[in-house]
């Protein structure tokens, strides 16, 4: 598991306790470190999935005390290496059931930091949409897999929705209202952009790599699923989201532009369905990512929010349920008019 530093800096009067605090700590390695200005700075070394109990602990303590501060580094490698052995989730030990989640995941800091900078509607954003729409949508014209395997690597849709699932396990508006902010807007300029395209080059409904795209099965759900319970580990475990993002993408990207190509060439049988597969896969994707981040052990870190955070995440998961299963009778139906 990947190593972190904390750094804590407190006034040089509350120093006693927080180094009684650290030598609390079964097996961790820390020291103190020179300050000015009447400081008392210290840095433990850890291993990820432990630093939110640490850090936790450090906040309830001292979150009211002025000039209190936690920093989290990543670590590439130290020597001698730390034993990562399952001593704090072993069947012998008296951790809860939480601290066995949260050990095999980063914490709730790190991840909501990760997570929150692809919430911003940036220009970026924008601009990786709107090449990415561009990108997919001659790749499917063409009937070429792998231009759209190229859009799909650039496309930005991974952060929102994983966002989102984030926001509903933590019950933060704010952090969901972003997200979904983003995610609307980077669908509505694939669906314009995509439309203009569809409109000028005449899209044609037979081309195999846009008909498979105009019907959702069995099989597209159980992708979107995956892709969104994939899409949250790889934000939960510190991997690299990029190769893992395409997944998301592979869901929502072709399907989304297909709708727009169809619909600029007045296909609007096809635009539905592709819009159907779109919309169930979204669903998917979200209520993956929120049962994923509630078998992780993701919750909010205050007790009065906790009940809150719980509430609003049987509620999502109940609602896209719902929604998913009415989806899933629409779709039956429609192919079986079409």
């Amino acid at each position: 598991m990947p190593q972190r530093v904390i750094k804590i800096i407190l006034p040089e009067n509350h120093g006693k306790q927080a180094l009684k605090l650290l030598e609390s700590q079964e097996n961790l390695s820390f020291w103190l470190e020179e300050a000015s200005g009447g400081n008392f700075v210290a840095s433990a070394l850890t291993d990820s999935g432990r630093s939110e109990t640490i850090m936790d602990l450090f906040e309830k303590r001292f979150s009211s005390v002025d000039g209190f501060k936690l920093i989290l580094f990543p670590v590439e490698a130290s020597i001698p290496r730390v034993d990562t052995d399952d001593e704090h989730v072993s069947p012998g030990n008296d951790k809860t059931k939480t601290d066995q989640k949260i050990a095999f995941r980063i914490s709730r800091e790190e991840l909501y930091s990760d997570i929150v900078d692809s919430t911003k509607l940036s220009n970026i954003f924008v601009l990786m949409t709107v090449l990415s729409t561009v990108v997919v949508a001659i790749g499917l014209l063409k009937n070429n897999v792998a231009v759209i395997i190229g859009a799909m690597v650039i496309a930005p849709f991974l952060g929102p929705n994983v966002a989102l699932s984030l926001s509903t396990n933590l019950a933060d508006d704010k952090l969901g209202l972003n997200a979904l902010k983003t995610l609307l807007s980077g669908i509505l300029i694939v669906l314009l952009l995509s439309a203009c395209m569809g409109y000028f080059f005449d899209a044609d409904p037979t081309i195999p790599e846009i008909t498979t795209r105009t019907q959702a099965n069995l099989s597209d759900i159980i992708l979107a699923l995956a892709s969104g319970c994939a899409g949250v580990l790889a934000f939960t475990t510190g991997a690299s989201s990029a190769v893992i993002g395409v997944m998301v993408a592979v869901a929502l990207l072709p399907p989304l532009a297909v709708c727009g190509l169809l619909l600029g060439s007045g296909q609007f049988s096809g635009a539905t369905g592709a819009f159907l597969l779109f919309i169930t896969n979204i669903i998917c994707i979200n209520l993956a990512g929120v049962i994923t981040f509630l078998v992780q052990g993701v919750s909010p870190k205050d007790w009065w929010e906790v009940d809150k955070a719980k509430k609003a995440t049987r509620k999502a998961v109940t609602l896209w349920s719902i929604i998913l299963a009415a989806l899933a009778v629409i779709i039956f139906l429609w192919q079986t008019k079409f």
